[in-house]
């Protein structure tokens, strides 16, 4: 078992490794494998960033992440200018669905509404907006609306998981009721765990992935 000291210094040596963030401003704190963030981060995309490398670490079981976005002040972009960008981005990311978007922005934060099929297609149209620069957050209430039934999701998603190296699949268990996926069981890593999610999403008709395995500490 790694302990909360050798967790921090690995933690603290990612974000420094880590290209896209600036660890200057980023305190961190680890007490029983859970890491907490505080301290400013130069964007949203930069705080996404933070936390994903956190999640990279081995031993670390939880991330708290506190960092407040304070954009340069040359960055920084009216509600009507990060809502153009924020539609001419999703329209190059999804140009086969953006019309089923909605997106509305308040005070630098953005709102995503509509449906798509795939969460592909819902993780996408995320990503396509955290990097605007100045908005402070995004909140993705983007529904799925599959058209396709979820017809063998089950074995289809323990069939992904035998192929995929990253995954232990004989530590997780699938349940399957109606278009609803839930994963149980351990994983070794928060890596794992992410494989393991996305690996349940990219079956398809599936609307909701729960996914309740825990990380081995």
């Amino acid at each position: 078992m790694r302990t909360d000291a050798v967790i921090k210094l690995d933690v603290e040596a990612e974000l420094r490794w880590s290209p896209e963030i600036d660890e200057t401003d980023i305190a961190t704190k680890v007490l029983d494998g859970i890491v907490s963030l505080t301290g400013y981060a130069r964007s949203y995309h930069e705080k996404h960033e933070a936390e994903l490398a956190v999640k990279r670490v081995a031993g670390v079981a939880a991330v708290v992440n506190d960092l407040q976005v304070r954009p340069q002040a040359a960055s920084g972009l009216t509600d009507p200018q990060i809502a153009r960008e924020a539609l001419a981005a999703l329209k190059a990311e999804l140009p086969d669905c953006w019309e089923t978007v909605r997106l509305t922005v308040h005070e630098g934060r953005v709102f995503l509404e509509g449906k798509v099929e795939w969460q592909f297609q819902r993780q996408r149209a995320e990503a396509a907006v955290r990097r605007i620069r100045g908005i402070m957050g995004v909140r993705n209430s983007i529904e799925l609306a599959p058209r396709i039934e979820a017809r063998e999701v089950k074995s289809g998603i323990e069939a992904a998981f035998r192929r995929n190296a990253a995954i232990d699949a004989q530590h997780v268990t699938v349940e399957v009721q109606g278009s609803e996926v839930t994963l149980r069981g351990e994983v070794r890593s928060w890596a794992e765990w992410d494989q393991a999610q996305e690996c349940a999403w990219a079956a398809p008709g599936v609307t909701r992935v729960i996914n309740e395995t825990h990380v081995r500490t």
